[in-house]
């Protein structure tokens, strides 16, 4: 058998893997992002998807992936989704949805070399598949290969002197199809793959499904892959959404790389006009064992190019290869927030593949059929050669990769520094290559509020390994209490929970642009406290955590008023759940929310359930009766899952909406951050605004759009400056006013950023003397528009309106892509203060 079809013979896959449960149902969503190569950056967003999904991360449920006491096959009959004549694949003569469960049903039937299971649910409920492919396995066997991979994780050092693991221990890869939904022949190029891996005679192929396990999640994306749609259903672009897990379908991802440990991962997307395969240029994310992966992955890359240029198309005589073929951030590979990225944090060797020909967007609705089918089998045929490729050099390189996962969890363990690597370590490898990071001896984390609770189960559930105190102890000269969290940075995975924890850096004089975000810091982000000791790691006893537990409480005695500050997001969300029960609250001030003794009882509930805490209300500390505000929202995606995730009650609201003549007659507030131009309004639709604005209404804005409509309708006399639109990572901010400002944590997190110069209002918010903790923030000009010119500027303002309402202006991103769940309470504590009219 010859590589070519050895390659092919290897593809598809799954492993020990059950639905996702209940209790994991989607916590977040996100959007589209339109961008591709060449075009100017994203705000990727985030869609509305269920108001009922708690704040506090679902992720503390039981991980849905389990070791299964069974061996290969594993026939399960797929459910057969309704026939959907509207599928966009069908036009492309591509297998549309509905067409994958009964291919894989026949191919289980007609192979024993194939098992199907369904491993989760897609943001609209649709099966997501994942094949296994490979030799028979007893179940004593398949154990076996599960202790082996354990083993390689657990005690790297006992794995590497493990002969018959050596011998036996089979390759697993994992090809992951369509994560973008309008992006479709990965999954018809992977189905190629398994069919001839199920179907074929010959002892090569034998042989090589005795040595491998082939992992394929055909359609990652079913949602979009019906729809034609790049997001998924709920409108998240799922190749940005590692980092924080908000979708089910990247948690689904996540869950088979944990437990298939792939030496090698390949993610099909497209289009480029010429193939590109990654590995990527700087800069290269600092938490990488950079020299275990570059070593394979240039070579494996030129093993896929090959590949395309035998298939003898035109199109297809050679690949971009962005490592050997691109400028420094043309093609990063620097945040954890795209799959294979985040794959090399579990041993992988990850590889973006773009396929070469449009076929989606205008192309789809604008060239003849015969053109698009064209297009797809050149695509299909693609996906096939790389995914080929890709088998052949895992097939034919097996011992080095397997050494070098075991090498990169070793150092894990050991705790050594990631070694310097030389120029020319591959053909290519320079100065502009080498980035390195200092790996902190532990992280503390002190229990207590939900925050914390909410990160501990996020890093569990990524494998990231956190204990908890027995008892008390000091550290670095600070006491802390028993049940603490621990995170000892000696272990497997450390580059993962580093980059997690870590602040960043500032990248920006080092690359002249970035691909996407280049900032974010779940300690800085998220509302925990966390500790990091640089030099030593705790000397306690302590206790694996399997999901951290919530702490909230009641803490007034009985028959007293009691105060809940919003602090975090389930603190709002516990602000809304009263309000909902028809709780009459009032508050103290803008952060304070008194909740009469009467509701105690729902008090007691909501601590257990939310983790929050009430405390003693100030005598007298009666306030502003306020009832549950009512919303509309021209906002971006994610901003309206988060607003209804927060049990708010939002209307959505466009240029278009009012045009046709949505009203604004109840309103409390506006908010305006996406697809609302006072420009572009007819007289219909300014009336409207004119009129809510003109009685009172709130309004709150976030961004460049929000920035326009404040000027455009004179609400605060706060005139916008603009940097960079890709001006984006984690900032230092000092908080001054009393609404947004109070109780926030000192760093924020910035996209496109706005200030704000003029008077009469008030700073809410201002950024630091030097504000850029990480990211990538250029100015426009020299001296324009960068870091220095925001230092100490206003980036968000309050005031009263000329209508006699109040605004609040954000040049901030407190909600951005469902990640820095620490800002949500000051944008929430805006909205219940503008939605108060003080007239």
């Amino acid at each position: 058998m010859d590589l070519a079809r050895l390659g092919v013979a290897l593809l598809t896959a799954g492993l020990i893997v059950v639905p996702v449960p209940a209790s994991a149902a989607p916590d977040g969503a996100a959007a589209p992002s339109t961008r591709e190569f060449g075009n100017g950056p994203d705000r990727n967003e985030v869609a509305a998807a269920d108001p009922a999904a708690a704040v506090l991360s679902a992720e503390s449920a039981a991980p849905a992936w389990r070791s299964a006491r069974q061996g290969y096959p594993r026939r399960h009959v797929l459910p057969l989704p309704p026939v959907n004549a509207e599928d966009r694949s069908i036009k492309l003569g591509l297998i549309p949805y509905h067409g994958i469960a009964p291919r894989l049903n026949e191919l289980q039937a007609a192979s024993n070399r194939v098992s199907a299971e369904v491993v989760g649910k897609s943001a609209l409920g649709r099966d997501l598949y994942l094949v296994t492919v490979t030799a028979p396995e007893s179940a004593s066997e398949a154990a076996r290969q599960d202790r082996w991979r354990a083993l390689i994780e657990d005690n790297p050092r006992a794995a590497a002197r493990d002969r018959e693991l050596a011998r036996g221990y089979k390759t697993p890869v994992h090809i992951n199809g369509n994560i973008h939904g309008d992006e479709w022949e990965g999954t018809d190029g992977a189905l190629r793959v398994i069919t001839r891996l199920a179907t074929a005679t010959d002892a090569a192929t034998a042989a090589f499904l005795r040595r491998t396990r082939v992992y394929v999640t055909v359609t990652n994306n079913p949602d979009g892959r019906v729809a034609g749609t790049r997001a998924n259903g709920a409108g998240f672009d799922i190749n940005r959404d590692y980092a924080t897990s908000s979708q089910p379908e990247s948690r689904a991802v996540r869950d088979v790389l944990l437990a298939t440990q792939p030496f090698v991962m390949l993610d099909e997307h497209g289009y480029t006009g010429t193939t590109l395969i990654e590995p990527a240029t700087p800069p290269h994310g600092q938490n990488y064992e950079y020299d275990l992966y570059i070593k394979h992955a240039l070579p494996n890359a030129l093993g896929m190019e090959a590949a395309i240029q035998r298939l003898g198309h035109a199109e297809t005589q050679r690949a971009d290869i962005p490592f050997r073929d691109y400028a420094p951030g043309d093609w990063d590979d620097w945040p954890p927030i795209f799959t294979p990225m985040y794959a090399m944090y579990h041993g992988a060797i990850g590889h973006t593949v773009e396929i070469p020909l449009a076929v989606n967007r205008g192309n789809y609705t604008s060239l003849p059929v015969e053109e698009l089918r064209r297009r797809s089998g050149i695509n299909t045929d693609v996906a096939e050669a790389t995914i080929t490729g890709a088998l052949t050099y895992a097939d034919s390189h097996r011992s080095s990769l397997l050494a070098d996962q075991i090498e990169q969890f070793r150092r894990g363990w050991a705790g050594e520094p990631s070694p310097a690597i030389p120029d020319g370590f591959v053909d290519g490898f320079g100065p502009e290559d080498r980035y390195s990071t200092s790996f902190p001896r532990a992280y503390v984390i002190p229990a207590g509020p939900p925050a914390a609770a909410r990160l501990v189960n996020h890093l569990v559930a990524h494998d990231v390994r956190v204990s908890r105190a027995r008892q008390s102890f000091t550290l670095n000269g600070k006491r802390y209490p028993g049940g603490t969290y621990v995170v000892d940075m000696h272990q497997p995975k450390r580059g993962l929970a580093n980059v997690m924890l870590e602040a960043g850096r500032d990248i920006s004089e080092l690359v002249p642009q970035m691909y996407d975000i280049s900032g974010w810091s779940h300690r800085l982000l998220w509302g925990a406290p966390v500790d990091i000791s640089r030099n030593a790691a705790p000397r306690v006893a302590t206790t694996p955590v399997v999901t951290a537990v919530l702490t909230g409480a009641v803490t007034a005695r009985k028959g007293s008023d009691l105060a809940l500050t919003m602090r975090d997001g389930n603190d709002v969300r516990a602000v809304n759940a009263l309000l909902d029960r028809g709780v009459k609250l009032s508050r103290a001030d803008a952060a304070t929310v008194v909740v009469p003794a009467a509701a105690r009882r729902h008090a007691e509930e909501l601590a257990k359930t939310l983790g929050v805490r009430f405390e003693a209300a100030s005598r007298g500390a009666t306030g502003a009766p306020f009832a549950a505000p009512v919303l509309a929202g021209a906002v971006a995606s994610d901003e309206l899952f988060l607003l209804r995730e927060l049990g708010f009650d939002v209307q959505p609201v466009s240029t278009a909406l009012l045009n046709s003549g949505t009203p604004l007659n109840g309103v409390d507030t506006l908010i305006v951050s996406s697809g609302l131009s006072y420009a572009q309004l007819n007289a219909v639709g300014r009336a409207t605004v004119d009129a809510f604005v003109a009685g009172g209404g709130g309004v709150v804005t976030r961004g460049a759009t929000g920035a326009a409509f404040n000027t455009a309708t004179s609400l605060l006399p706060a005139t916008p400056v603009a940097a960079r639109g890709d001006a984006n990572g984690v900032v230092a901010v000092n908080n001054t006013g009393p609404v947004v400002g109070a109780g926030s944590l000192p760093h924020s997190f910035v996209y496109s950023p706005l200030w704000f110069t003029g008077s009469g209002f008030t700073v809410e918010q201002r950024y630091a003397s030097d504000p850029l903790v990480a990211g990538h923030w250029l100015p426009t000009a020299p001296g324009v528009a960068g870091p220095e010119q925001a230092a100490g500027q206003p980036a968000v303002v309050s005031g009263a309106t000329r209508g006699g309402g109040r605004a609040v202006l954000f040049g901030t991103e407190p909600l951005f892509r469902a990640h820095p769940k620490g800002l949500y309470a000051q944008f929430a504590r805006a909205l219940f203060w503008t939605a108060s009219n003080p007239g």
